[in-house]
């Protein structure tokens, strides 16, 4: 709750500083005469760097590397499948006094800020109320939101702060511009380090996240201009140059970017990863946690302060009842190549794997635990556990390997219960493509030329026997190319426009379409082409408004099913997830346990359009997670995930058979309540099954019609016979 009284607070503790609104200039931290000789010694070392860097590409002389701006090549041959791996030279020279921290904090405050959270401001907050200590320092730069929950932050400006000793210093302020410009975060962290170097260093990114494809730090004056992986390493690369050592962890208090690809990208510059696979609440880290360690234990490194930051982070989560869907990871970016190197191996044998059984390695991927939501009414990241990839696809590929290097990288990890088996990092996988440039974006930052093109097989809805991955290698067979392979993905790549609904497949055909059988059951038993590319099958409910109108109830999986046979029947009761009102919820899928499934519903809360997220267990009991905003239109996932409180107004929202929506009636929250799981009220409805095939396109059967009686009995009608 200290997160709820920001303003007020904050503005106390910013005016009680002597400093605070001052025009002093930065002051370096060492002595003029010391300054001199660490830029010597700089100039000597990067010197050195430059000419051990040529001297290391020249060893490559006629092989083309695949190169993230000098400071990172990864080439794979074809004939082997062997990955190699260079990067620039790892520094391990301090650049500060023993027993220094100094931790870089990007502060892009978006609406997490402005619309009266006041997020940033209460972890601000934090850090001012943490133990006095002259050795532990964050350094803040400003900027990307409309307006400050403080009355010291200028948002017309990219203000700097320094906190230390409970005390927030302005230092420095710079002309506007986008936190999501990789030359704003470069020209932050040169800054920062020649002014407040320490022994141990680190950098946090702070605001909204999207996963690998769109990055973090979505500025709302710029068009939410966000900074991606490339952008991020491009500015890391400047500031290395003017290094002499590492950073000790890069960390994002964002929402998932626990990724293979953020890891891979961050292992040149530093030591530990922080990050989480899942969303992250509003309130994110605990700040003065984190200072009171360093100032307790200054000698400390990455691994243990990250346990401290886990800790915390899950404690910070359980205030606000979000434990459940916690995720967070330490990881040693020290193992990076090792894990990649196991990865590329492993992919090469998936891909090889797929080309004989693509149907049944999707079946499982698609089965893995995912994060940020991925269904109709949240919006898709994309972005599905690692390690559940490869436990559920062990029939088909041996992956003890990846699965070593995975646990070995891997230094400490939290986990909800909700995620409870989730491996600690994910990776991109197209559960839904979200325009015609997603693959593009995604083969700048892939770690696999493997992997890659099984993601391209399905992206393409290539069959096994008709794919071919060459165009990704060169002549002399290495996976190359300076901006990656992006040209090979143009504007028109897919062939349909941005919002790239899925098409109808054509893969999906009946050996017995769907129909009702003698015993009232609604059934299909899939063909031998159909059974081969089906990769899953649910069913929609509608409900009638009128003859010609229907509404969309959403999905269910209540059905019986064998991938053996290709036979599938419906297994529905007629209950629905309904308001107190008994007036009927919207509801899609999320994810499902052994113990529990998770669904969403489309609402405005409060006239606010969002997504209500509920938990039923198998004895139909039910917990009400919260109202989550899902994924906006530039990929950016919601970190706040609201409690619904007595006197909040729930109205649902129904989409149409026309593509339209429906708003329902307003219902105001009481005292004690709760979803309730009830019995359809009487009248027709719609049941038909939604089926997907391995390339994401889907084919939606003929509906049925059931009738709920009076007498609460359901019967089914041939809509043939119904319409006679």
């Amino acid at each position: 709750m200290k997160k709820k009284i920001l303003s007020v607070v904050l503005t106390a503790a910013l005016l009680f500083s002597t400093g605070c609104g001052a025009t002093a200039q930065p002051q370096p931290q060492a002595p003029a005469e010391e300054a001199e000789l660490e830029k010597a010694v700089e100039d000597i070392i990067d010197q050195a760097f430059a000419e051990d860097e040529e001297e290391e590409f020249e060893e490559t002389d006629g092989v083309d590397l695949m190169d993230f701006t000098g400071s990172l090549s990864m080439s794979v041959n074809n004939a082997d499948g062997q990955m190699n791996i260079l990067r620039a030279d790892t520094k391990s020279t301090p650049m500060g006094d023993p027993g220094t921290w100094t931790i870089f904090v990007y502060l892009c405050g978006t609406d997490l800020e402005s619309t009266g959270q006041g997020s940033a401001t209460g972890d601000v907050l934090q850090m001012c109320e943490a133990e006095s200590n002259e050795n532990v320092r964050f350094v803040i730069q400003t900027g990307g939101t409309s307006e400050w929950m403080n009355e010291v932050f200028d948002p017309s400006m990219c203000e700097r702060y320094v906190i230390e000793n409970n005390d927030v210093v302005f230092v420095d302020s710079v002309e506007l511009t986008s936190m999501g410009d990789p030359s704003t975060l470069s020209s932050f962290l040169n800054w920062g380090v020649e002014n407040y170097p320490a022994e141990k260093m680190g950098v946090i990114f702070w605001d909204h996240g999207s996963g690998s494809l769109n990055g973090v730090c979505f500025d709302e004056l710029f068009d939410a201009d966000s900074l991606s992986l490339s952008e991020i390493n491009q500015a890391l690369t400047d500031v290395y140059a003017n290094m002499t050592d590492q950073f000790e962890f890069i960390g994002f208090d964002c929402c998932l970017m626990g990724t293979l690809e953020t890891a891979n990208m961050l292992a040149t510059y530093a030591r530990y990863f922080f990050g989480s696979e899942e969303i992250e609440p509003g309130s994110g880290w605990d700040y003065t946690a984190i200072g009171n360690f360093l100032a307790e234990n200054p000698t400390a490194n990455g691994a243990d302060l990250g346990k401290v930051v886990a800790d915390s982070f899950y404690e910070e989560c359980k205030l606000t009842d979000e434990e459940s869907g916690a995720t967070f990871t330490i990881m040693d970016l020290r193992l990076v190549d090792e894990l990649v190197i196991a990865f590329n191996n492993y992919a090469n044998s998936l891909f090889e794997a797929a080309e004989t059984d693509l149907v049944g390695i999707v079946r499982e991927i698609l089965n893995a635990d995912n994060f940020g939501g991925n269904n109709k009414s949240e919006g898709y990241t994309n972005m599905v556990d690692l390690g559940g990839i490869v436990e559920l696809c062990s029939d088909y590929v041996d992956g003890t390997e990846l699965l070593n290097a995975l646990k070995n990288s891997i230094v400490y990890n939290i986990n909800g219960s909700t995620h409870s088996d989730a491996s600690g990092l994910a990776i991109y996988y197209p559960l839904q493509i979200q325009g015609s440039d997603e693959l593009r974006y995604f083969s700048e930052i892939c770690v696999s030329p493997y992997y890659l093109s099984l993601v391209d097989m399905v992206a393409q809805g290539y069959s096994e026997d008709e794919y071919s991955n060459d165009s990704f290698f060169s002549d002399d067979g290495e996976w190359y190319s300076e901006d990656m392979y992006s040209d090979y993905y143009d504007e028109d790549y897919f062939g349909y426009a941005d919002d790239n609904e899925a098409t109808e497949s054509t893969l999906i055909g009946f050996a017995e379409p769907p129909h009702l059988d003698e015993n009232g059951v609604y059934s299909f038993t899939l063909d031998e082409t159909g059974l081969e590319y089906t990769a899953t099958v649910r069913a929609y409910i509608y409900m009638y408004v009128d003859d010609d109108i229907t509404l969309e109830l959403g999905e269910t999986d209540d059905i019986h099913g064998s991938w053996e046979t290709g036979e599938f029947s419906d297994n529905f009761d007629g209950y629905w997830l309904s308001l107190p009102s008994e007036q009927l919820l919207p509801t899609y899928l999320v994810d499902f346990t052994d113990e529990y499934t998770v669904m969403t519903s489309p609402i405005l809360l409060n006239g606010e359009r969002t997504n209500l997220r509920v938990r039923q267990y198998l004895d139909y009991s039910i917990v009400i997670e919260g109202a989550w905003d899902g994924i906006d239109e530039n990929g950016a996932a919601a970190r706040e995930i609201r409690q619904i409180n007595p006197g909040d107004v729930i109205t649902p929202i129904y989409y149409l058979d026309d593509g339209t929506s429906f708003e329902g009636d307003p219902y105001t929250w009481q005292e004690g309540d709760n979803i309730i799981y009830t019995l359809l009220p009487a009248g027709d409805y719609l049941y038909g099954f939604g089926l997907e095939d391995v390339y994401g396109d889907y084919y939606v059967s003929d509906f049925t019609l059931f009738t709920i009686n009076e007498d609460g009995s359901m019967s089914y009608t041939d809509l043939a016979d119904y319409y006679e």
